[in-house]
């Protein structure tokens, strides 16, 4: 694995009742890159997502992760290394404010035991003090401090989205994997959401893999873009160059839609 990579997806594959839902994919994601995946349904997209994350155990194949093999690993394990997926359809704790469900990402809290809390009480109280500082940096990052007491039940689809990545940023991710982060967002908290990942990306040096469906918003953010067909990679390049390949327009964009390929 080479330095400036950070995950090496090698021939993995998924099959389910005999079915390949993943087909010996390959793919690399380069350190400090933001990667777009896209494709047409059933391509194996979130499946990928599923095997590399660890929610999913591949049927075959190897994954490396910081030059580290990380194929099979529970996605809490993941988590600690610093590897962390996002969903289509953000969670929270929806009955705790933005604030506290900042507070409640890190692992291994010293509150979470009862003896620590009973017998170093002081020790609690430094380490919620700590945590309470940067959930409040990362809610100013987010430009979510108007919400910061609000329960996170209450936030629309695209503040919830952004309350997700705020959630990576608690942990210090090294890669994050983003599941349809535009998905049922409006446009201008899509356009926030896309500021706050190249903020992350340029700033504090996340490296970013997103499933997405807008092209817009992949032209925008992404290079490369990794285009998947039937279970594994059909094409790689910029946007420019997915947009004008042949056997892209065949298999995603449509020939309907050769007019995006026409009008470059």
């Amino acid at each position: 694995m080479r330095e400036t990579e950070i995950l090496h997806v090698d021939k993995v594959s998924k099959y389910f009742g005999g079915l390949a839902a993943v087909n010996k994919c390959s793919l690399k994601i380069k350190k400090g890159s933001i990667t777009g995946i896209i494709g047409p349904n059933g391509s194996g997209k979130t499946t990928l997502f599923n095997l590399i994350a660890g929610n999913l155990k591949s049927s075959n194949g190897s994954v490396i992760f910081n030059n580290e093999n990380i194929t099979n690993l529970p996605s809490y394990q993941l988590f600690s290394k610093g590897l962390l997926r996002t969903f289509q359809i953000a969670h929270e704790f929806s009955n705790l404010t933005v604030l506290e469900n900042l507070m409640m990402v890190p692992n291994d809290q010293s509150g979470e035991n009862l003896i620590t809390a009973l017998i170093k009480p002081k020790l609690v109280e430094r380490e919620e003090e700590e945590l309470k500082k940067k959930a409040l940096e990362v809610i100013d990052f987010l430009n979510l401090k108007h919400l910061s007491n609000e329960l996170a039940g209450n936030l629309s689809g695209g503040q919830k989205k952004l309350l997700e990545l705020g959630r990576t940023m608690m942990v210090d991710a090294k890669l994050v994997l983003l599941d349809e982060v535009g998905a049922g967002v409006n446009r201008t908290l899509l356009k926030d959401l896309g500021t706050a990942i190249l903020r992350l990306n340029k700033e504090k040096g996340y490296t970013f893999c997103m499933i997405e469906h807008d092209i817009d918003f992949i032209s925008r953010m992404c290079d490369p873009v990794i285009v998947m067909s039937e279970g594994s990679v059909l094409f790689e390049g910029t946007s420019d160059e997915v947009k004008k390949n042949e056997r892209v327009i065949d298999s995603y964009l449509g020939r309907g839609n050769k007019r995006i390929k026409d009008n470059q």
